[in-house]
C-alpha cells in the first residue's frame, strides 16, 4: 500500500527557493491577501495541483517553520473594533517571532489606498516580543501618517492582547511573482490562560499584486473561496465570545470549534 500523502512529503518535491530570493522577487510589501479555511486534509491534493514552477522556501534544509506572532491593542480594543466594523483606516500592530532562526520583527499594518495591506517592519529584539517600548515611536509615526481611525497612536495607550502560533510554509509562484502560505498547527492564546487550539484546519493565503494566482485559481476549481477572517480578530473573537464578530460569525461557526477539520498534521 502506497504512503498517505501529507503536505509536508508533497513539499518535498518542490524545487526549493531561498529566503533572499523569495524577497527579492516577491516583497509585496503592499499587497492583495486572500484567505481560505479548508481541512489539513485536502492540503495535499491541492499541493498536487501546483504549477510545476511553483519553489517553496528552503532555509538550512527546513521547509516549514514554526512563527509566534503577539497582537497589542488598546483596553477597548480599539484596533479589534476597527477591523469588527470595516472602517477604511484600520491597522494591526504586531511581533513576528521566525521561531526555527531567533529573528523578531515588529510589524504594523494598515490599509493602502485601493484596498490593499500595507506592512511596516522594524527589527526588533526577541526578548522585547511582548512588549510595545523599545518600538513605540516607530508605531506611532506610522499611526499619525495614515491618520489611523483610532487616533495619533501617541495618545493611545497599548498592551499584549493575543499570541498565535503556527507552522508556516512559502510557495514562490513565478507566473506572478507573487506568493502563498500554508499555515499548519493552529493556535491561539489569549490571556488567563485561554487557549485554542485547531489542529484540523489549514490557513492558505495568496500575497499577490493586482492579478490572481495560481493557486487562487486552483483553490476556486476545488470548490474553496476567499474567507473573511484574521488570525486576530477572528482568534480573539473565538476566545471572547463577548465581542461584536457579525463579519466572522459563519466562519466562526464552521471552522472555529476544537473539532473544525478532521485530521492533525504530522510532526516536523
Amino acid at each position: 500500500m502506497s504512503a498517505v500523502a501529507t503536505p509536508t512529503t508533497v513539499l518535498a518535491d518542490l524545487a526549493p527557493i531561498d529566503l533572499a530570493e523569495l524577497t527579492g522577487r516577491a516583497a509585496l510589501q503592499t499587497r492583495f491577501d486572500r484567505k481560505y479555511l479548508l481541512p489539513v486534509a485536502e492540503v495535499p491534493g491541492l499541493l498536487a495541483g501546483l504549477d510545476p514552477g511553483t519553489q517553496v522556501l528552503e532555509i538550512d534544509g527546513r521547509r516549514s517553520f514554526r512563527y509566534e506572532s503577539v497582537y497589542f491593542d488598546t483596553p477597548d480594543l480599539v484596533s479589534y473594533r476597527l477591523t469588527a466594523h470595516r472602517r477604511r483606516r484600520r491597522f494591526k500592530i504586531r511581533t513576528r517571532t521566525y521561531v526555527d532562526s531567533g529573528l523578531c520583527w515588529l510589524e504594523v499594518k494598515t490599509e493602502g489606498t485601493r484596498g490593499g495591506t500595507v506592512k511596516h517592519r522594524l527589527p526588533y529584539h526577541p526578548d522585547d516580543s511582548g512588549t510595545l517600548s523599545p518600538g513605540r515611536s516607530f508605531v506611532d509615526g506610522i499611526l499619525a501618517t495614515v491618520g489611523s481611525g483610532g487616533g495619533s497612536g501617541n495618545d493611545l495607550t497599548f498592551a499584549s492582547t493575543l499570541t498565535t502560533r503556527y507552522l508556516r510554509s512559502t510557495l514562490f509562484l513565478p507566473a506572478t511573482a507573487s506568493r502563498a502560505t500554508i499555515d499548519l498547527a493552529l493556535c491561539w492564546e489569549g490571556g488567563h490562560g485561554v487557549r485554542l487550539e485547531l489542529p484540523g484546519l489549514a490557513i492558505v493565503e495568496t500575497k499577490t499584486g493586482s492579478t490572481a494566482s495560481h493557486v487562487d485559481r486552483l483553490l476556486w476549481s476545488h470548490g474553496h473561496r476567499p474567507t473573511a477572517v484574521s488570525k486576530y480578530a477572528t482568534g480573539l473573537a473565538a476566545l471572547r465570545p463577548e465581542l461584536p464578530c457579525a463579519r466572522w460569525r459563519r466562519t466562526l461557526r464552521r471552522h472555529f470549534t476544537p473539532d473544525a477539520g478532521t485530521e492533525a498534521p504530522p510532526p516536523v
